[in-house]
């Protein structure tokens, strides 16, 4: 079936403990349309996380996630269903190619780099989480800081001078504290964002070196500044800037003085190794056996190397070592020329789930472009209002254009959904140059215009195969 690569709804998730695998796939369906078995397959294995966290940690230990194959077409919706199950489980999750990798020995990208850039992932994901819990607090200092330098303490000393004020309480309803609380209500109301300040901010050198190259050390980070200490001393550089942005670059330096970068940092890895999901795409790129007389990469020796990646091992990363036992692998390819039986035997092992994704239908397509809370045709709609066109499309538009679409996937290449971004484009192509010059403001799309802009697309079979 279809699938839509959308944006997030602002109403509250319900808590991921509380979710069933059916009000998982019933999250996924407001962004994915169909494609009941491979959304089932991955909210079983969601759910089995969570019953893995309540168990004793001695059972914990053993129970290993259930990856998954998914065998599909480009454009069905592979990726956007790994993609969106993240985002429910709010799970660190990255996307690779798996034919990016080579064997060791040549020269190529190790395997372990998947895995430390999920760490990289779980790092910002934690550090952004504690950045909001502190937002309040770190904004209120960053006022405080903003306040002083337009009305320095020794001002509030000459208009209130502590002999004047026998009571401490008294100091509220002061002249300096009353005219401190009127800077601060217009710094909240932005009266004073255009006005320009100088502030200390902090000059920090890049004093990272990435080796890059060596099995096992690609990407990987040294900070001279935490090796060496203060061989590097951070150097304070006095700037002028305008308030707005003095306000936001001090709240993100509160926000970095108020949080526990070591406690980011185990929870960051105890995250990847417990919740995150590693998605490896065009999988069948690298089925094969080894065969004789063969000069290029052999494709089983990239398997070979994944497998212990998937199997369960620990990686160095420059957070700390990563356990990858209960990470959760979800591996995706096409399979047209290869199958999944060309996997070596120990790799098909550790995918003991496999689904099928259906190719895509004509209702699909329609529901794919009107479904979705910001399908293709409400995103068109949302850019030409931004210059006063209002964009309507009818029912038999909508059926049209599905039709065609489907059409150039049955005669040339089959990618899926996302042929509907070329078909669109290229149908609403005078419109979007147009734009404010139109005359009329109010075009509507029907079946006829849509034969009339795109015909010649379906006709013409030497075009066709240009068209992606």
């Amino acid at each position: 079936m279809a699938i839509f690569l959308g944006g997030e709804t602002a109403a509250a998730k319900p808590r991921l403990d509380d979710m069933t695998p059916r009000q998982i796939v019933e999250e996924l369906d407001k962004y994915v349309v169909g494609q009941k078995a491979a959304k089932r397959a991955v909210a079983v294995a969601l759910r089995n996380r969570i019953r893995r966290q309540k168990l004793p940690a001695e059972i914990a230990q053993d129970v290993l996630p259930k990856n998954i194959l998914m065998i599909g077409s480009t454009g069905v919706g592979k990726t956007e269903i790994a993609r969106r199950l993240a985002r429910v489980a709010d799970s660190p999750f990255i996307k690779i190619e798996a034919s990016k990798f080579t064997e060791v020995g040549y020269v190529g990208r190790d395997v372990e780099s998947m895995i430390r850039e999920l760490a990289d992932v779980a790092i910002d994901m934690t550090k952004q989480a504690a950045y909001e819990d502190v937002l309040d607090r770190a904004r209120e200092n960053a006022e405080e800081r903003i306040l002083d330098i337009l009305l320095p303490p020794t001002s509030l000393r000459y208009q209130t001078a502590p002999h004047d004020i026998p009571d401490p309480s008294a100091a509220e309803t002061s002249p300096g504290s009353r005219t401190r609380e009127k800077l601060r209500e217009q710094l909240r109301r932005g009266d004073l964002d255009e006005r320009s300040i100088e502030i200390d901010t902090q000059d920090r050198p890049n004093t990272t070196i990435d080796f890059i190259g060596g099995q096992g050390m690609e990407e990987m980070g040294v900070n001279l500044k935490d090796m060496f200490g203060n061989m590097f001393p951070t150097k304070t550089v006095r700037r002028k800037m305008r308030v707005s942005d003095a306000l936001t670059y001090l709240i993100r330096e509160e926000q970095e003085n108020l949080v526990d970068m070591d406690q980011i940092t185990r929870t960051a890895i105890e995250k990847t190794q417990n919740s995150g999901i590693v998605f490896l795409d065009e999988i069948d790129k690298i089925a094969g056996r080894e065969s004789s007389g063969n000069p290029d990469v052999s494709r089983e020796g990239v398997q070979r190397d994944l497998l212990p990646i998937v199997e369960g091992t620990n990686v160095n990363t420059r957070y700390g070592m990563v356990g990858t036992d209960h990470i959760l692998f979800i591996a995706a390819g096409a399979f047209h020329v290869s199958k999944p039986s060309d996997l070596i035997p120990e790799l098909q092992g550790r995918f003991p789930i496999r689904v099928e994704l259906e190719a895509l239908t004509i209702d699909d397509l329609k529901r794919i472009l009107t479904q979705p809370k910001n399908s293709l045709i409400k995103q068109y709609q949302a850019l030409l209002g931004t210059e006063g066109i209002k964009l309507e499309f009818t029912k038999d538009a909508v059926t049209k254009l599905a039709e065609m679409t489907a059409e150039i996937n049955q005669s040339t290449e089959n990618i899926g959904a996302r042929r509907l971004h070329t078909l669109l484009e290229k149908l609403l192509e005078e419109i979007s140059f147009a734009g404010a010059e139109l005359e009329e403001k109010n075009q509507v799309i029907d079946a006829r215009y849509v034969e009339e802009r795109l015909a010649g697309l379906v006709e013409d079979q030497n075009l066709r195969q240009y068209i992606l």
